[in-house]
């Protein structure tokens, strides 16, 4: 299917690895423009020489998405670079283990920070770009707002407000023809989670008592399922669909995982 994303360019934050990467690998297939945001220079410049190979110019800008300065000038710099941004991808972010029991004010704060509150700096200072284009924007979120994980609530918190935004963007955007949704991902095997996995002392045993839970062909998300998904959100082929939380996790959060 053509998604009719040719040239559209669209912001990814953290596109440089993992899910972001599946995200800018699927708009690239689309033959669409993405600017990947990263504050990790390491990956970006490995990523894009991979890219440069096959005869592809990636750009990106760096930035760390927690300072609001540094947010604002990335998108500058894209507008800059390409003269409009047509999408907004929300996706940088870490299960960083800040809990109730044993985390601070502080580290919660921190959390937020790190998880929800640069999703709205993103947003505000790509809005005016996305009001002249009709853009979209898509916000990735995790079923820890859904089912809880334990001793991560900064990551949790960042969650459910990241659906919450995704229905309330989708409301005061509506006078702009701006459509916001969020895709929710439960288990994506990515190098963060093969870093995660990989602190068990059988990883291989680990692996296999989560994936035996995932009701749709017992295995894990693919960053590229991801990707494709989000490609179609951001795309005229979903041109009526807004304020939706679409769950891409073979059925993990909703089904019954006794079957």
């Amino acid at each position: 299917m053509d998604l009719k994303l040719k040239g559209k360019v669209i912001i990814v934050t953290g596109g440089s690895k993992g899910i972001g990467l599946g995200i800018v690998e699927s708009l690239i297939r689309e033959e669409a423009i993405p600017v990947i945001i990263t504050r990790n220079k390491a990956s970006v410049d490995e990523v894009t020489e991979v890219f440069k190979a096959q005869g592809l110019d990636i750009s990106y800008a760096l930035a760390e998405l927690t300072d609001p300065e540094q947010c604002k000038n990335a998108v500058q710099s894209v507008v800059e670079k390409h003269g409009r941004i047509d999408g907004l991808v929300n996706n940088a972010g870490v299960n960083d283990g800040i809990g109730l029991e044993n985390g601070d004010y502080e580290g919660f704060m921190s959390s937020l920070k790190r998880n929800v509150v640069h999703y709205y700096l993103m947003a505000h200072y790509a809005l005016p770009e996305l009001k002249k284009s009709k853009g979209a924007i898509v916000n990735i979120g995790s079923k820890t707002a859904d089912t809880g994980q334990g001793g991560t609530s900064g990551y949790a918190a960042s969650n459910g407000g990241r659906n919450a935004l995704t229905r309330e963007w989708a409301v005061e955007l509506l006078p702009y023809s701006i459509r916001v949704n969020a895709l929710i991902v439960a288990e994506c095997y990515t190098p963060l989670y093969e870093k995660w996995i990989s602190t068990f002392p059988d990883k291989e045993e680990k692996l296999a008592a989560i994936t035996k839970n995932i009701p749709l062909e017992n295995r894990m998300t693919s960053p590229e399922e991801i990707g494709d998904t989000v490609a179609f959100l951001l795309s005229s082929k979903s041109s009526h669909t807004t304020g939706q939380l679409l769950y891409v996790d073979g059925g993990y959060t909703h089904l019954d995982r006794s079957i």
